[in-house]
């Protein structure tokens, strides 16, 4: 073709004789380079970065990636990150004033989580000022992280350490004499058993039994009914309080139930100053019936009004209040 035989022609013309050699100058180019490098030897390929991440993460302690301080609006508090999925243990506790109120009663609690970029107001603020007061960890966590703890969190969350639970036998031990003992028969609401535990301390008494099952625990809110009593008040946990009761018997315990329909007033109870097991029923159902038949006496506390009932933990009080006043007087 025409075209092809021009481009030839010009070939032909633009070359002005033979190309001289290198001299073995370029002889080094010849030298093969050897066998093609591993993908993770290679600092650029993407297997390479994978390793060299993986070496970081095991070299790195976890200390060193639960601590690294962020900037941010709370800077006083200086919280650290807390690891993606790091759910805190124990019970939780959240929102802005259910947290501050808990931090407050100075709640054993194990840690404060708060969402990044939290909006800091003066809940927050004062949240913050307490845990570190009280030396409490204070963590960060991606808002996505809080949430999925607690949907309600508004941005901050505090874990409450498990209550540790005395015994019954470590309870009667420590009791004055005449010893004072509450026993609870189905307590359902933790702000009861707060304000129980409250008033038994008020009142002297030597602890408070509660049932394993069917029955608040020492929860936060518990804790905050008891204004801090807790933190000083022996609580023993049962397995079953018919025997406990029996057993109670034998160290020489007057069982005295509390029913509203019972027709012995606490005026009657001449026993006051002598050793007493104090059984209160629950809220709604009052004592079972096994519990009721252990007991060596059962009394009401009168009220004006007979369409209106006391909660567990004011008739705990009036009881424990007679009580109290008795022996003053003897």
């Amino acid at each position: 073709m025409a075209g092809n035989s021009s481009r030839k022609g010009a070939i032909r013309q633009s070359k002005k004789g033979p190309s001289a050699g290198t001299g073995g100058k370029n002889k080094k180019r010849l030298t093969g380079k050897g066998p093609t490098p591993k993908a993770e030897d290679r600092p650029y390929h993407a297997a390479a970065k994978r390793k060299k991440v993986a070496e970081k993460k095991a070299t790195r302690s976890p200390s060193a990636r639960s601590t690294s301080p962020r900037a941010t609006t709370m800077t006083r508090s200086a919280p650290s990150r807390a690891p993606r999925g790091d759910r805190p243990r124990g019970e939780i506790v959240a929102g802005r004033n259910a947290v501050l109120e808990a931090l407050r009663e100075a709640v054993p609690a194990t840690e404060l989580l708060v969402a990044r970029s939290i909006d800091v107001d003066d809940r927050v603020a004062e949240s913050l000022k307490l845990a570190l007061h009280l030396g409490l960890p204070i963590r960060e966590a991606h808002r996505a992280e809080v949430e999925g703890i607690s949907p309600n969190s508004q941005g901050i969350v505090l874990a409450i350490k498990p209550y540790q639970y005395s015994s019954f036998e470590e309870i009667t031990s420590r009791a004055k004499n005449p010893a004072l003992v509450v026993a609870l028969d189905g307590v359902t609401d933790p702000r009861n058993l707060g304000a129980i535990v409250r008033s038994a301390a008020a009142f002297g008494a030597a602890g408070v039994l509660m049932t394993e099952r069917r029955a608040a625990a020492m929860t936060a809110s518990a804790w905050k009914a008891s204004a801090g009593a807790a933190a000083r008040m022996p609580i023993a946990q049962v397995t079953n309080l018919a025997r406990t009761i029996d057993a109670a018997k034998k160290l020489g315990l007057f069982v005295v139930g509390l029913d509203g329909e019972s027709e012995e007033t606490i005026a009657s109870m001449k026993i006051a100053t002598e050793p007493i097991m104090i059984v209160v029923g629950s809220e709604g159902k009052g004592l079972a019936r096994l519990t009721r038949e252990k007991c060596d006496l059962v009394i009401s506390i009168p009220i004006s009004a007979s369409t209106e009932s006391l909660n567990a933990s004011v008739a705990t009080s009036i009881a424990l209040f007679h009580i109290d006043q008795a022996r003053r007087k003897g």
